[in-house]
């Protein structure tokens, strides 16, 4: 059994030879969402079950019977450990966390590594963005939780991968249609199929939205495809290209607590006074080879390069603004990305077992110009702000996977990883001095993990690692007083630990079982948030812990269940001075949800041959709004309510699906806004929601 989470080509090089798998996984019922295989553990044929990890997947199945597949967090709810909240303002993205780490954006993905089809997602300075995610072509998507994450390197506390279908060997065209509630709107088109060596996905769709809340619309144009070329037996070269258009976002920002309680639909006065809001584009391309040297013996690599251009207008009164150390209230960025990859794996027989061995290389770099302009009421003014910002990450690792017999396995690994940052400032002024400036962080963090193979139905594995996290380009954006970037914060270290159970405890049932405790040192911090500038600090020792069950089970023919259950105990351990006060040890972190619960029952009766329908129920605890834990969000439990129906006619598959949230219209905070400086903490989330999706299929 082996891991390569260091590389994660490795998990792509097995997807692309498992064109069979995939299309079982696809046809898998929705609720089935651990007993797919996970092949991104380890290059072989592997079920979840055996990966001696925390780590689960959902399937194309689940994917599709979510929602209208335009967020993470229609899906992930099912999956414990990680928490994607819908912020309802496609300006900040989703809300991402993995066991408590990156809950302090308040904007994009911390603390997490986002991988799509083996390219990264995730910038070298540890920022991401899952808006850019193409849904409708997700065949599957993994979350790997605990210390192996750390071999991926900086910002690894989880990692998220999301795998593109594979074309199926009789090509198909496929059109879609989703409508909603708030005027949602999303059509697709895709074809895909096999010809000759060549297979294809070519996936387009456009989503639109008025949005739940004022200044909350937003329009996206979203087209991915992958095109994967079988050379030889032993070669393949995969090419993967992505575009990205979200011209129209706006960002009704967070509300007060009498905000929220008068009318959680509205937005702040200075949202529509300044058109707060974000225009983005962004475009991809990456080539992957995979080569078997030998029976015992391959190598992968990969190349890609990206662009991305944002406007972003945020909501700084106009006055602050004309400080001659400020940065202006729209920023706008011109960024450029690439990286390249090359692992190395040999499998080595030892005693009654096999040692697989894998070593690599990754770097990574990023380079943009970054600009501010006054916001005078929406449109563009003076400039306030202008530097060249790059950061360059490079990681060399070494991972060794033994199985030493039937009843034992283990794995060793050790990343060395150093990032630079550097920050070339073009505004001198009086009054506003030369901020250039450079910035590196490295560290060295090993994995050791041991499994038990119980017998052939239970296994148990503990691991332990450490990791470390360096502060993104946008959280060395400003300083507490003073103009550039605050290139003193420091990276934050982390060692976690965990020990899991898997076991199936009957045919058709499956629990999995995990704890865990991380304990870190520096962590960075809100220091204040207000008017779309966020300051960070480093803060003292954190501590997380908490448990993670999933329950997958056949209770009767045509009826399935599927249980997810989370907690999370996320304190700072020790005191520290924050924004003119004194945070208490023992405090709880803010924005980490205490604890999270997502219960399915499904149904496929057997008298309506291709009709499933299923209720939900989702449970979000509470959240501390700031580091003084002055308030939090109140605990709230949804259900759901879902139909669909499948015909084939034919060369043609049609499908329905009706959903229902928050049925009994519910009223509560979806996400909060750590540390905002004018006390809007709360995002609200939306009432009662409709949703409608047609598909219609058609094999050549």
């Amino acid at each position: 059994m082996t891991l390569c989470p260091a590389f994660p080509l490795c998990r792509l090089n097995a997807a692309l030879l498992m064109t069979v798998a995939g299309a079982a996984t696809a046809q898998t019922p929705p609720t089935a969402t651990l007993h797919e295989v996970v092949i991104s553990v380890s290059r072989q044929e592997q079920q979840s079950f055996d990966a001696p990890a925390s780590v689960q997947a959902v399937g194309q199945g689940v994917i599709e019977s979510a929602g209208p597949r335009i967020n993470l967090s229609e899906s992930m709810k099912r999956v414990p450990g990680i928490t994607v909240l819908n912020r309802q303002n496609y300006a900040q993205d989703l809300q991402l966390s993995i066991r408590g780490l990156g809950s302090r954006s308040p904007f994009g993905i911390r603390g997490t590594r986002l991988i799509v089809d083996g390219i990264p997602a995730t910038m070298p300075d540890g920022q991401g963005q899952a808006s850019t995610i193409s849904l409708p072509s997700a065949q599957r998507i993994e979350v790997l939780r605990g210390p192996l994450a750390q071999l991926y390197g900086n910002s690894a506390g989880g990692v998220l991968q999301v795998f593109t279908a594979d074309g199926p060997a009789q090509p198909v065209l496929r059109s879609s249609l989703d409508l909603g509630s708030d005027d949602l709107h999303r059509t697709g088109l895709q074809l895909a199929g096999q010809s000759g060596s060549l297979n294809y996905v070519i996936d387009h769709s456009d989503f639109s939205t008025d949005g739940w809340r004022l200044n909350s619309a937003a329009k996206r144009q979203h087209t991915n495809a992958k095109l994967r070329w079988t050379a030889s037996e032993s070669t393949q070269v995969t090419l993967v290209a992505n575009v990205f258009a979200q011209p129209v976002s706006g960002d009704p920002l967070g509300l007060t607590r009498e905000q929220l309680a008068a009318n959680p639909r509205q937005a702040v006065a200075n949202s529509t006074l300044y058109k707060a809001g974000k225009d983005v584009s962004q475009s991809q391309l990456g080539w992957v080879l995979d080569h078997q040297l030998d029976a015992r013996s391959d190598i992968s690599a990969r190349v890609y390069t990206g662009h991305r251009d944002l406007d972003n207008r945020l909501s700084i009164p106009l006055m602050p603004q004309q400080a001659p150390t400020a940065a202006g209230g729209v920023v706008q960025l011109d960024r450029s990305y690439s990286g390249t990859g090359l692992r190395y794996t040999r499998r080595i027989p030892a005693g009654v077992g096999q040692v697989r061995f894998t070593a690599g290389l990754e770097h990574e770099r990023m380079s943009e110009r970054r600009q501010g302009f006054v916001n005078n009421f929406g449109a563009v003014g003076e400039l306030k702000r202008d530097e060249d910002n790059a950061v360059s990450s490079t990681g060399v690792y070494v991972q060794a996977d033994w199985a030493i017999n039937e009843g034992w396995s283990a794995v060793a690994g050790l990343r060395a990883n150093r990032v630079n940052f550097s920050v070339q400032d073009f505004y001198i002024r009086p009054g506003n001095p030369d901020d250039s400036g450079r910035a590196g962080f490295s560290a060295t963090n090993p994995v050791v993990g041991i499994t038990h193979h119980l017998s052939a139905n239970t296994n148990v594995y503990a691991n332990v690692g450490r990791g470390f996290e360096t502060p993104t380009f946008t959280e060395i954006a400003y300083t507490a007083s003073g103009s550039g970037p605050n290139l003193g914060l420091r990276s934050a270290r982390s060692t976690h630990a965990e020990i899991g159970l898997k076991t199936k405890l009957t045919q058709g049932h499956r629990l999995d079982a995990a704890l865990f405790h991380i304990s870190s040192s520096n962590e960075i911090v809100v220091a204040s948030s207000s008017g779309g500038r966020t300051v960070y600090t480093n803060a003292g020792n954190t501590r997380r812990s908490g448990l993670e069950l999933a329950y997958s089970g056949q209770l009767a023919p045509g009826w399935r269940t599927h249980v997810a259950l989370s907690t999370l105990n996320a304190r700072f351990a020790d005191a520290f001075a924050s924004g003119g006060g004194v945070v208490a040890a023992g405090n709880r972190i803010p924005g980490t949800v205490n604890r999270s619960l997502f219960a399915e029952l499904a149904w496929q009766p057997r008298t309506v041959p291709g009709m499933t329908a299923a209720l939900e129920l989702v449970h979000q605890g509470s959240m501390a709004v700031d580091d003084a834990n002055s308030d939090r969000t109140d605990a709230a439990t949804l259900v759901n309510l879902r139909v669909g129906f499948e015909q084939k006619i034919g060369p043609w598959t049609l499908r329905q699906q009706l959903r229902v949230d928050n049925i009994a219209n519910k009223a509560y905070a979806g996400s909060v806004v750590a540390n905002e400086g004018n006390q809007r903490f709360f995002e609200p989330a939306p009432g009662r929601q409709w949703g409608l999706g047609v598909t219609a299929s058609y094999a050549f």
